[in-house]
C-alpha cells in the first residue's frame, strides 16, 4: 500500500504529527478563547454592536480559503502551504493584539482567518499522506481529540489571560507556539518535489472566495440583522448564485482549476462532502442550544451548562480512535452506518429530554445523549475522511480534503442559521398562547429566554409563571432538536452510499522525494 509522503525516520514522523496537531490546536482554540475575552475587548475598544463580526469575519475568511489552500497543497506541496498559511495566521494574530479599534480588529481577524483556512485541511492531508489506510483512522482520531481539548482549554486560558495579563495575549499567545509547528513540518516532512510549472487559477480563486463569502454572509445575517425575505437577504443569495455560476464556468475552461469539477465525479468525494454537511449541521447546533436548554429550562448555572458538553468531547475522540479497527473489521459502509445510527440515537434522546413534563430533561440525561451523539459523529466523520483520502491520489488529496472541511463549515453555518430561525418562530408561536398574566414576561418569544437566563428575574417569578415560560423554551428547543434529528436520519441514508471497501489508487510518480 502506497504512502506518498514520508518523514525523516520514526522521530521525524512523531515531530510531524506533533506539529500538525499543534497547528490545529491554535486554530481550534481561537473561537472559544476569544469568546471568553470578548467582554474585556469591548470594554477597551468599544463597538459592542460590531462584536459578532469579530467571530464572523474569522469564519468567513477561513471558509472562503479552505478549498483554495487544499488545491495549492496539491500543486506546490503540503510543507509550503502549511507554512504559508500558519505564517499568515500568526501575522493576523500579531495585528489583532495591536488593534486600537473594533474596526481594525475585524480587519485583522480576516487576515487571521485567511491563514487559519490552510491549517485544518492541510494538516489532515499530511496525515493522509504519511500513513497507510489502516493507520489513518487512528491518526484522524488524534486530530479530533485536538478539537475536544481546545473546546475545554480555550475558556480556561481565555479567562486566565484576561484576568492576569491583557486581552491582547489571547492572540499573541499564538506567536511563540506557531513557529514550532511550521518548523516541525518543514524540516521533518518529506514529500514529492513537483517540478512542473503550474498555472494558478487566480480568477477561479477570486470567484470562489467571493461566492462563498456572499453565501455565508447571507446565512449569518439572515433572520438576525434582517429578515430572510428582505431585499438584503435576497440580493446576497442571488449574488452568491451568480458568482458561483461564474466560478463553475471559469473552472470548466481553466487549464489547472482551483477546484477541479471532475473531482466530484468520484462518488466517494461527493458522498463524503454530503456527510460532512450533515455532521457539520449536527455538532455545533447541538452545542449551541444545549447550553440554552440547561440554563433556561433546567435552571442550572453557566458552569454546569459548559460541563454538560464534556461528554461529547470524550465520546468523539474515543470513537474516532477506535474507528480504525472497526473499519478493518466491517468496512467503511457499515462503520459509517454505525456512526450515523448512534447519532440518530443521541439526538432522539435529546428530543425526548426536551419534552416538557417527561422527567427526562435532567443534566444527567443530556450528558448521556451528548456522549452517544459524540461517539456517533466520531465514527461517522472519521470513517468518511479515511474513505475519502483512500479513494483519491496524492495529486488531488489536498483539494478533496479541503472540500470536506469546507462542507463541514457550510453545514455548521446552515444549521445554526436555519435552526435558529426555527427556534425563534416556535418561541413566538408558543408565546402567543400564554395566559395574559404570563405573556407580559415573554409575549414576543425572545423575552422568554431573556427572563429565564437572568438569575435575578428568574428568581422573582411565580412558580406557575416560571413553569409556563420553561415549557415555551423547552418546546422551541425541542423543535430545533427535531431538525437535527432530520439531519441525522439523512446522514444514515448518505452513509449507506459509502463503499464497503475502498481501493487505494496506485502511487503517482511525480518526482523524487525531496531531500
Amino acid at each position: 500500500m502506497s504512502v506518498e509522503g514520508t518523514t525523516r525516520g520514526v522521530l521525524g514522523r512523531r515531530v510531524v504529527i506533533g506539529s500538525v496537531m499543534l497547528g490545529m490546536f491554535l486554530t481550534a482554540i481561537e473561537i472559544s478563547i476569544v469568546a471568553t475575552a470578548a467582554p474585556a475587548i469591548v470594554s477597551k475598544l468599544g463597538g459592542l454592536a460590531e462584536l459578532t463580526w469579530v467571530f464572523s469575519a474569522f469564519l468567513l475568511a477561513q471558509a472562503a480559503t479552505i478549498p483554495i489552500y487544499g488545491r495549492l497543497a496539491d500543486l506546490y506541496g503540503r510543507r509550503r502551504v502549511f507554512a504559508a498559511g500558519t505564517g499568515l495566521f500568526l501575522v493576523g494574530s500579531l495585528l489583532c493584539g495591536m488593534a486600537t479599534s473594533m474596526t481594525q480588529l475585524i480587519v485583522f481577524r480576516v487576515v487571521q482567518g485567511a491563514g487559519a483556512g490552510a491549517v485544518q485541511p492541510v494538516a489532515s492531508t499530511i496525515i493522509g499522506d504519511i500513513f497507510t489506510m489502516e493507520e489513518r483512522a487512528r491518526m484522524q482520531g488524534w486530530l479530533s481529540s485536538v478539537w475536544a481539548i481546545a473546546s475545554l482549554v480555550g475558556p480556561l486560558v481565555g479567562g486566565f489571560v484576561v484576568e492576569r495579563v491583557h486581552w491582547a495575549w489571547v492572540f499573541w499567545i499564538n506567536l511563540p507556539i506557531g513557529p514550532l509547528a511550521i518548523a516541525g513540518v518543514y524540516l521533518c516532512l518529506r514529500e514529492p518535489a513537483v517540478r512542473k510549472r503550474h498555472s494558478v487559477d487566480y480568477a477561479g480563486a477570486a470567484l470562489l472566495s467571493a461566492g462563498v463569502s456572499l453565501l455565508l454572509f447571507a446565512l449569518l445575517q439572515g433572520g438576525v440583522a434582517w429578515a430572510w425575505t428582505s431585499t438584503e437577504s435576497v440580493s446576497l443569495l442571488v449574488g452568491s448564485l451568480v458568482v458561483i455560476a461564474a466560478f463553475i464556468w471559469q473552472e470548466r475552461r481553466a487549464p489547472e482549476p482551483i477546484l477541479p469539477l471532475g473531482l466530484f465525479r468520484n462518488r466517494v468525494v461527493s458522498v463524503v462532502d454530503a456527510s460532512f454537511v450533515l455532521s457539520g449541521t449536527m455538532s455545533p447546533t447541538v452545542v449551541t442550544f444545549i447550553s440554552l436548554y440547561v440554563q433556561g429550562v433546567v435552571g442550572a448555572s453557566a458552569t454546569v451548562a459548559g460541563l454538560s458538553l464534556i461528554p461529547m468531547s470524550i465520546g468523539w475522540p474515543l470513537a474516532s480512535a477506535f474507528a480504525g479497527r472497526v473499519i478493518l473489521a466491517i468496512g467503511f459502509r457499515r462503520t459509517g452506518l454505525l456512526g450515523a445510527a448512534l447519532a440518530v440515537a443521541g439526538v432522539a434522546l435529546l428530543v425526548v429530554g426536551a419534552s416538557a413534563g417527561t422527567g427526562f430533561g435532567s443534566v444527567a440525561w443530556i450528558c448521556v445523549a451528548i456522549l452517544v451523539l459524540g461517539a456517533g459523529l466520531g465514527f461517522l466523520t472519521t470513517t468518511s475522511i479515511v474513505a475519502l483520502q483512500t479513494s483519491v491520489p496524492w495529486s488531488t488529496r489536498g483539494v478533496a480534503t479541503g472540500s470536506a472541511m469546507f462542507a463541514r463549515l457550510l453545514g455548521s453555518t446552515l444549521g445554526i442559521a436555519i435552526l435558529g430561525s426555527i427556534l425563534n418562530a416556535t418561541l413566538l408561536r408558543r408565546a402567543t398562547t400564554l395566559p395574559d398574566d404570563v405573556r407580559a414576561f415573554g409575549g414576543d418569544g425572545v423575552g422568554v429566554t431573556t427572563v429565564l437566563l437572568d438569575a435575578q428575574a428568574r428568581a422573582a417569578l411565580d412558580p406557575a409563571v416560571l413553569a409556563e415560560l420553561q415549557g415555551v423554551l423547552a418546546g422551541g428547543i425541542q423543535a430545533v432538536f427535531l431538525g437535527v434529528l432530520a439531519a441525522a436520519l439523512a446522514a444514515v441514508a448518505v452513509a449507506s452510499l459509502l463503499p464497503a471497501r475502498a481501493e487505494e489508487p496506485a502511487a503517482e510518480s511525480v518526482a523524487e522525494p525531496a531531500s
